[in-house]
């Protein structure tokens, strides 16, 4: 733990300005973004008698080896900027909102020169009209199946829309008139994007103009005596307002809000938001947040504010023009959003979510009326989505903390493990030689940091067993790491401001973990020690899991570390041995399903893919090309003598290797009789 008086800036040196500030550890790893309204008035908080900080913020400062800041302009300025450090830094001191669950989204791929509807989850892609969340992915299927009688817009993918062009046939959706098929011309690419942009701004809430539109087109055709046509636009109206039914009114019909809640305690807190838009609930969304900074609920509040929104700007297509810019920013953006408590910073925030909307945006808490009812409602919805959460994870914030300490005691560490990475070897007889390294941060798996290695062993065809295998992966794994150590300078001023270093070149080793884990027993922990040693690494703890009596081994131990059956440190080993095992097995079976589609033919000179198929189509099996003379297969289309010649030298080749080199998969289609 660091002392905060060691790193403390020179008094004067930080200036009075708005700005953003960054945390970093000893190993120049950012944990830690915020902006002030004044940087020194900010910063010198941090930098009192340590006893007098919240014990969250004593845990930030302690692990903390060094600050800096950078002064921006305005405060709504630093408003973004701390929005999108915090994204690419992902500081594990600050707030996080993990939303409960994925929730699906009606996108509109708008930036394709033919737009698709379709259910998606997961990050906003540029150029994509997103309207949601939806409760279940049948609801967003339901309402788009009744959509497609008024707006034919494409669903299908991109092979099938490939397929139906070169075929001239639409698919079974061009049939029955619930795609327009642009794909065989029936309708132009032009007409089509406009299509696609009227079924976008009636999920936007313009649904009275549509409406509208199909009773003048229906009354004219009874006018005309189409009785026939006016029949099918009365079905699409009537389709038309199933839609705008399945959603309630609940506010006027110009309203459009956003209407968020929080519940919560010292620990945790549960968000729930209501889209409303032209009076209509359009979606609904939750998150579920652990308060592991020293924040009150307006910060909480604005830290909300700038993740749901802070997207924004992002999911922007450059190439879009600049009514459909405006258009994606208005729905992303309400005219209204109501909050439970009013952020920290009110001014800035309006400020900047103006800026993104284009136009003037209201934050406010509710106060009376149908609005202030709407928000009992929604916080109702997070006080059950908070009891749900502890119901599932009952005691884990308490057990994750149990878990660290039980380790730091069995295995008498200086403090507990925040970052444990594990190590798992898998092979099937010594082929396709794979490693997995997975991290674990705070108790928690960080996905984004695992890695997998390709064994090579010392005369690149794999190493001579699990030792050696190990011996190689800690290695290569510690050499990055004081490579990027050494390459990032250890980071070792303090309190200035230096050049921004390119995300793409930030260091992805440069952080050592508190204890490596080994999945097995003495020889692997042997390994793994001598490979730490030879590369003078000693400020790292090991140990390993042997998966017989899940025995806990250390180096230069005669006896295992014996942890009790029901320890929650025990339980942690076994979590992320388990999920070392799982992604080594991946990683291997990957490398061997790509080995398993390699032909012999692959090495011929001159052979590509095309020759190959042409190969398989002229022979029908690699079993029949073997017995063809090199004149027989000089007669496929493409094959010259020298080419055929060599082919025929391969498969022999292949003969005095064996049968089972001969051919190892079918990429090209070279399958096996």
């Amino acid at each position: 733990m660091a002392d905060p008086a060691t790193y403390r800036p020179r008094p004067g040196e930080i200036p009075t300005s708005p700005g953003v500030y960054r945390f970093r550890d000893a190993h120049g790893r950012v944990i830690y973004v915020g902006k002030a309204k004044s940087l020194r008035q900010r910063l010198s908080s941090y930098f009192q008698d340590v006893a007098n900080l919240h014990h969250r913020t004593q845990q930030m400062v302690t692990t903390a080896a060094s600050v800096e800041w950078t002064v921006v302009g305005t405060e709504v300025e630093a408003l973004a900027l701390e929005y999108s450090w915090i994204k690419e830094y992902d500081p594990r001191f600050n707030v996080k909102y993990r939303d409960d669950k994925s929730y699906p989204y009606l996108a509109v791929t708008m930036g394709d020169e033919v737009p698709r509807a379709q259910v998606m989850r997961g990050a906003k892609r540029p150029g994509t009209r997103y309207f949601g969340p939806y409760g279940h992915a049948w609801a967003i299927r339901e309402t788009l199946d009744l959509l497609l009688r008024v707006f034919p817009v494409r669903t299908c993918s991109a092979g099938v829309y490939r397929r139906a062009q070169q075929s001239g046939r639409p698919c079974l959706l061009g049939y029955i008139d619930k795609c327009a098929a642009p794909c065989v011309g029936r309708i132009s690419v032009e007409d089509h994007h406009d299509l696609a942009s009227d079924l976008c701004d009636f999920m936007a809430g313009d649904t009275a103009r549509f409406v509208r539109r199909l009773e003048a087109e229906m009354s004219a055709a009874a006018a005309d005596l189409e009785y026939e046509q006016a029949a099918r636009l009365r079905d699409d109206l009537a389709a038309l307002r199933r839609v705008t039914e399945k959603n309630a009114v609940v506010l006027s019909d110009a309203t459009d809000a956003d209407v968020f809640s929080m519940v919560g305690d010292e620990l945790e807190a549960a968000v729930q938001v209501f889209h409303v838009r032209g009076g209509r609930i359009r979606g609904q969304r939750g998150w579920i947040v652990e308060k592991v900074e020293d924040a009150t609920d307006a910060e909480l509040v604005e830290h909300l504010l700038q993740q749901v929104y802070g997207a924004v700007d992002d999911a922007r297509d450059p190439d879009a023009s600049e009514r459909e810019a405006r258009a994606v920013a208005r729905d992303a953006v309400p005219r209204e959003v109501l909050v439970p408590i009013l952020p920290a910073d009110l001014e800035q925030v309006t400020a900047w979510l103006t800026g993104l909307r284009g136009a003037r945006v209201d934050v406010r808490v509710p106060q009376r009326g149908d609005k202030r009812e709407l928000a009992e409602t929604v916080r109702k919805n997070a006080e059950q989505a908070l009891a749900l959460h502890r119901t599932r994870r009952a005691g884990d914030l308490t057990t994750r903390s149990q878990a660290l300490a039980e380790l730091q005691e069995a295995l008498g560490l200086d403090e507990a493990p925040l970052r444990i990475e594990c190590y798992d070897v898998s092979h099937t007889q010594g082929t396709y030689q794979s490693a997995s390294m997975v991290v674990f941060e705070d108790g928690l798996p960080r996905k984004s940091e695992y890695r997998s290695f390709s064994v090579r062993g010392p005369e690149g065809d794999g190493a001579a067993d699990d030792t050696a295998a190990m011996y190689e992966v800690i290695t290569r794994r510690f050499k990055r790491y004081l490579a990027d150590r050494h390459a990032s300078g250890e980071l070792g001023s303090t309190g200035e401001v230096g050049a921004e270093v390119d995300p793409e070149e930030r260091r992805r080793f440069a952080y050592p973990p508190h204890l490596v884990v080994v999945d097995g027993g003495p020889p692997q922990v042997a390994a793994a020690a001598r490979a730490l040693a030879d590369l003078g690494v000693t400020d790292v703890a090991l140990c390993g899991l042997a998966k017989r009596l899940e025995e806990v081994w250390v180096p230069d131990d005669d006896y295992p570390v014996i942890l009790q059956r029901a320890s929650q440190g025990l339980y942690l080993l076994q979590r992320v041995r388990d999920e070392a095992h799982r992604f080594a097995i991946a990683q291997h079976r990957r490398r061997r399903s790509k080995g398993m589609v390699s032909s012999v033919l692959d090495d011929v000179p001159g052979l590509g893919p095309a020759r190959q198929q042409a190969l398989l189509a002229r022979f029908g099996s690699v079993k029949r090309l073997r017995s063809a003379s090199a004149a027989e297969i000089a007669e496929v289309k493409g094959m010259g003598a020298r080419t055929a010649q060599a082919v025929v030298d391969a498969l022999a080749k292949s003969d005095t290797i064996g049968p089972a080199s001969t051919v190892q998969g079918s990429r090209a289609g070279m399958l096996d009789p």
